[in-house]
């Protein structure tokens, strides 16, 4: 019986032939080994990341998920966590020039899209990923989006969190046997109140999730259709992006650009990605400080 698959490691050469011809875009899901309360998986990020990936190149139709990358930036100081490079420096050594050679490979193989899901965000985290993404794009001259998932379900309510309602939820969605909501009651932290508990629920997960993935797969199908035009304007918006991180960083606390997110109305970039509105998107960037 033939199987069905759009994971890398799992295909034959001649499945991984026909995923790329019948659309030559590579998925890769970045995630961390990391607390996330007693009531989550310690994987969490990466298993998440991947787990939308594969959804999303099985709704476009094609494309190849390549297995989640382990090893992001920061964590927290809690047990089981593997911190590879500090969460408070920009400053990069490990995950950067991992991400640009696993993207020349992927150029140097034919795919002529990337799409770099990252499942852990911390405010480093995100700023390696866009502007690596974003320098990439230019340097290949190929689409390369690189972004956290939350980013493409804000105009839904999910902003992003540690473990919290959403990331709860999306997991008792996509990998239900590795979420015990119950053990939360013995967290001193995550538990000390029943909010996330009573509003995490596979019914919200599947709400984000089915977000996400409609959006990606259509950005997918499209973006190996991209005119040169368009690749600049979408590098422009996504360079608006990290320059405004970047500035909010060094200007205020670490989190200052996002939190002008939820407070300004700023939550369409999901939307205005998909309708490749990338105008709108340098304007965001522009209200985030």
């Amino acid at each position: 019986m033939p199987k069905e698959t759009t994971q890398w490691e799992r295909m034959l050469p001649a499945e991984f032939r026909a995923a790329v011809d019948a659309l030559p875009v590579v998925f890769l899901p970045l995630g961390t080994v990391e607390w996330h309360g007693e009531h989550n998986c310690l994987g969490l990020d990466a298993l998440k990341a991947h787990a939308l990936c594969v959804l999303s190149a099985k709704k476009a139709g094609g494309g190849v998920v390549h297995p989640p990358v382990y090893g992001g930036m920061g964590g927290l100081d809690k047990p089981a966590t593997v911190v590879m490079e500090p969460e408070l420096t920009w400053d990069n050594y490990l995950l950067r020039p991992w991400l640009e050679r696993l993207c020349s490979e992927f150029h140097r193989l034919g795919f002529q899209a990337i799409i770099i899901l990252t499942g852990h965000y911390g405010h480093n985290q995100q700023i390696v990923v866009r502007e690596t993404a974003a320098r990439m794009s230019e340097r290949l001259q190929i689409p390369v989006l690189g972004t956290p998932e939350y980013w493409l379900a804000q105009d839904a309510g999910y902003l992003g969190d540690h473990a919290g309602i959403g990331e709860t939820s999306l997991m008792m969605y996509l990998l239900p046997d590795l979420v015990d909501i119950r053990r939360i009651r013995a967290d001193p932290e995550y538990g000390a109140n029943d909010a996330i508990e009573k509003g995490s629920s596979p019914e919200l997960g599947k709400r984000y999730a089915e977000l996400i993935t409609d959006r990606l797969a259509k950005v997918a199908k499209a973006m190996p259709r991209w005119s040169e035009a368009k690749l600049e304007a979408f590098i422009r918006a996504e360079r608006a992006l990290v320059s405004a991180q970047v500035k909010g960083w060094r200007q205020g606390p670490p989190w200052a650009a996002w939190q002008h997110i939820p407070e300004r109305g700023l939550v369409h970039y999901g939307a205005y990605l998909v309708d490749e509105r990338f105008d709108e998107i340098e304007r965001m960037a522009a209200k985030l400080l």
